[in-house]
Parts: C-alpha cells; sequence; structure tokens
C-alpha cells in the first residue's frame, strides 16, 4: 500500500515574498522544515523563525522539492488551507453556563460548535478552561514564548469548578495556572458569574487567589452569565437582580483600591453590563489598564463614548438635512442614544430613530446587539419610520458575510424593509461618519471584522470556551 504522503497544503502565496520567488504556488504541499513534519501553526513559525532552514515542498504534479533557504529569519509569505496547520480541540466540558448549550435547533452547524484550543487563546483572543491541556502543551506555550494567554478561570475552589465545568479534571487544571506564571507568560482570565454558584464569598476568595498571580495575570474580567430562553433541563441558574449587581460591582471596587497602589493595575473589572444593570455610572478611562478585556465586554462603551467625543470635537456642523435609523441591542441603546443627542447639536436638522430590538429569538433577557437576529429585526422595524437608511452594527453579522445568526441575509431585510442598510464599523468615529453619511462606498467590506458567535457575545462572555 502506497504511503500517504502528510503535509500542509498552501492556499495563497504573497507577491514579492520568498515564496514566490522560489516558485511555490497554491495547491503545493508543506512536507517539512529542516526535516521535521510541522505539527501545527507555532510549530511552522518557531522553525521558520531561523537564519536558514530547508523545506521539503511536494508541487501539484507530485515532484518533491527540497529547497536550502537563507531567509534570515524572515516569513516565506505562505498561507495555508487549514490556518491552525491541525485539527481544532473540542471542549470537553459541560458547563452549567454554556451558551451554546443554550441555542434553539435548526441553526447552521457552525453554532454548535465548542472550542477549547489554547491555540486559538492566542490566534484569537478565546479563552480556555485548561481542562484537555497536557503537560506538553503547557511546554511549548513556554518554549515557543506564547502570550498573552487567556483563561476562563470561574473559579479557583477546585470542587465547584468540577461542577461548574461538569468535568472531574478542572480543578486540577488549575495548578496549569502556576506552571505559566512561574514561566513569566503574560495571562489574563475571565470569570462568568453564576448566581448563587460562584459568587459572593467564592467570588471573594477567586479574586484573592487569583491576585497572587499579579503581574504576571494582568486582568480578570466578572461578566454576568447570559441566560437564553433556550434552558429546558440545564442547570438551574436565574439572572442577577439590581441590588446583587451593585454589590458585585462594590466587590469588586474594593478590590481595585486595594491592587492599584501595589501594582499600578486594577487587575479585576466589572463588565459594562454589571455597571448598568446595577444603575451605576461606568468608571473612568484611566480605571481600564488599556482596556485589556474589551472582548468582555469591559469598557466597551467607555471607549466608544470617548471615541465619539474625540469624532465629533473638530466638526463644525452644517444644516443638511436627512432623516435615517439605527437598530441596536436593548443593552446600548441608551448611550446611543447620548451620541445622538450629541451629534443634534452640531447638526440640528439629522432626524434620527433609534430603535432597540427585543430579542424575542433568544429571549429578552439577552439585551447585546451582536445576538439580534434578522426576524426580529425585520418583524419589530415593520411599519416604522426609517428614513433614507437603516444603520447596522457589524457584530450583527457573520464573520465576513451579511449573514445575522438566523441566516437571515442583508439583502432579505433590505426587502423585507424597503430600505438600504449600511453596515457600520464599531468605533466611535465610524458611528461619527456613519450617521453623518461620511461611511464608505456602501457594500465596501473589505477590512470588515465582524465576529462569529463565540466572539459575538464575549459582551456578557457565556460561550464555554
Amino acid at each position: 500500500m502506497e504511503k500517504k504522503i502528510k503535509g500542509h497544503k498552501i492556499s495563497a502565496v504573497e507577491p514579492g515574498s520568498i515564496g514566490e520567488e522560489l516558485e511555490l504556488s497554491p495547491g503545493d504541499l508543506l512536507l517539512t522544515v529542516n526535516g521535521r513534519e510541522i505539527e501545527d501553526i507555532f510549530d511552522y513559525e518557531y522553525l521558520v523563525d531561523s537564519e536558514a532552514i530547508t523545506v521539503e515542498v511536494q508541487k501539484a504534479d507530485g515532484e518533491i522539492w527540497e529547497l536550502e533557504i537563507e531567509n534570515g529569519g524572515e516569513d516565506l509569505g505562505l498561507t495555508f488551507e487549514n490556518g491552525l496547520m491541525s485539527d481544532y480541540k473540542t471542549c470537553c466540558n459541560k458547563c452549567i453556563f454554556c451558551f451554546i448549550d443554550q441555542m434553539p435547533p435548526g441553526m447552521r452547524e457552525t453554532l454548535y460548535f465548542k472550542d477549547d484550543d489554547s491555540r486559538l487563546s492566542f490566534l484569537q483572543g478565546n479563552y480556555i478552561t485548561l481542562t484537555n491541556m497536557k503537560d506538553r502543551d503547557i511546554e511549548r506555550i513556554i518554549k515557543f514564548h506564547l502570550a498573552p494567554i487567556n483563561i476562563s478561570v470561574q473559579t479557583t475552589n477546585p470542587q465547584l469548578r468540577c461542577m461548574m465545568l461538569h468535568n472531574r479534571f478542572a480543578g486540577e487544571a488549575l495548578k496549569k495556572i502556576d506552571r505559566l506564571f512561574e514561566a513569566g507568560i503574560p495571562m489574563n482570565g475571565q470569570i462568568v458569574l453564576c448566581r448563587g454558584v460562584n459568587d459572593g464569598g467564592e467570588l471573594e476568595r477567586t479574586i484573592r487567589d487569583l491576585s497572587r498571580y499579579l503581574p504576571h495575570m494582568e486582568s480578570v474580567s466578572v461578566v454576568p452569565v447570559g441566560l437564553s430562553k433556550f434552558r429546558e433541563g440545564l442547570y438551574p441558574l436565574e439572572p442577577f437582580t439590581r441590588e446583587e449587581a451593585g454589590r458585585i460591582v462594590d466587590q469588586i471596587e474594593a478590590w481595585q483600591r486595594k491592587i492599584y497602589p501595589e501594582f499600578g493595575l486594577h487587575f479585576i473589572h466589572a463588565s459594562d453590563e454589571l455597571y448598568m444593570l446595577a444603575g451605576r455610572e461606568l468608571p473612568e478611562e484611566e480605571r481600564y489598564d488599556g482596556y485589556l478585556q474589551l472582548e468582555n465586554g469591559v469598557g466597551m462603551i467607555r471607549l466608544m463614548t470617548e471615541e465619539v467625543k474625540a469624532a465629533l470635537e473638530d466638526l463644525e456642523g452644517d444644516d443638511g438635512e436627512e432623516e435615517l435609523s439605527i437598530a441596536t441591542g436593548v443593552l446600548p441603546a441608551g448611550y446611543l442614544e447620548q451620541y445622538l443627542s450629541w451629534i443634534r447639536e452640531k447638526y440640528p436638522r439629522r432626524t434620527v430613530h433609534l430603535y432597540p430590538i427585543v430579542n424575542r429569538f433568544f429571549g429578552e433577557s439577552i439585551t447585546v446587539a451582536g445576538l439580534v437576529t434578522g426576524q426580529d429585526l425585520m418583524e419589530q422595524l415593520a411599519g416604522k419610520p426609517l428614513g433614507t437608511r437603516l444603520l447596522l452594527p457589524e457584530c450583527m453579522f457573520r464573520s465576513g458575510e451579511e449573514v445575522f445568526l438566523d441566516d437571515v441575509t442583508r439583502q432579505e431585510v433590505q426587502n423585507a424593509l424597503q430600505v438600504p442598510v449600511n453596515i457600520v464599523k464599531s468605533s466611535g468615529q465610524d458611528f461619527v461618519d456613519a450617521v453623518l453619511g461620511f461611511e464608505r462606498e456602501e457594500g465596501d467590506r473589505a477590512d470588515y471584522e465582524a465576529y462569529e458567535l463565540s466572539e459575538l457575545y464575549r459582551e456578557e462572555e457565556i460561550e464555554e470556551e
């Protein structure tokens, strides 16, 4: 039987790169570097980062090339068909807060995939539980100096962590944090807070334990669990009340006051949602330590507020007239209304209708813009005054496409509502430009960077990673 040749298929070669000079082409297979088969993208990048390397490639016609390259550590300019150059590691937990388990049936298959792959922590910022990492994985992180690693902690109580993750090895996995700390690897943590489970005294214990990893653990976010209406048969969880959210914020801010004088970091951060649920003012910009936890919904509103202010500073205003509309989630609607009031001061003849969309698809307790579906948009905006165009945030759409979570397309929404739909990128500058009509030509999304579900919902961080 003929031995199957292992390799990584090249999907693109960057013009002007070393790969192009060597006449490598899409469809070629990279077999080895320095005589070694490549395990994954980190293995490849580590080996290529040398003054000189020997590369073995199988051409599309089956011919084997051995190339001796003096690249001086320069990248070869190759993109591979599988970006990770390896299979993805799936999650082995069944967390009591996992949002994927709360998804309705019948959605696209990719939305039910649970990853818990440490490599995606470095490539995409995913948070991982450490439960399916082996000692060799930790050794590779230390060897390759990969950082930062983002860790889904939930609790430092080993027994409680086993229960929350429904994995008998989850408590033991916490010891991997010690090894990363000893090696000086920068880390970030997250705590998905579940009422009556890991809050109160358990949260106090977790913050205290994690603070011992300062300064290498640079930040920890605390986000309330997100609960959809599809929880039949799952662990009984209840949302936090306003009073409970206030106590959590007080608890976190007390730790910030304790930690900052010694380390110059606030370290532990409550999500924007906790502040809004508690009816508290958001922290000033300095308390976010450079916005280390944006993906977890920590500081997103403050950053956007500051960006909108900056974008409006140098604008003189005009008497231009237009009527348009914006749809968003219930959670950020109040802040968008504030931004619009600032815009109206300089542009009084702009009429902007702001529509908070109630999430009937997943349940009304889901309030972030990123989980608004096309169905809810079309139903709730039907018959409403929309003006010349409808603005929607990029986070409502599937990565790189114009498709909502429920597979409704942008075009279908346009047809149903009879209004052009503009997709607005996430910064305050983009928001101001879009409202005032300064945005790029409609449909131009070449540099569009949206988020899949695993990133979309980090505002509430209820995905199991």
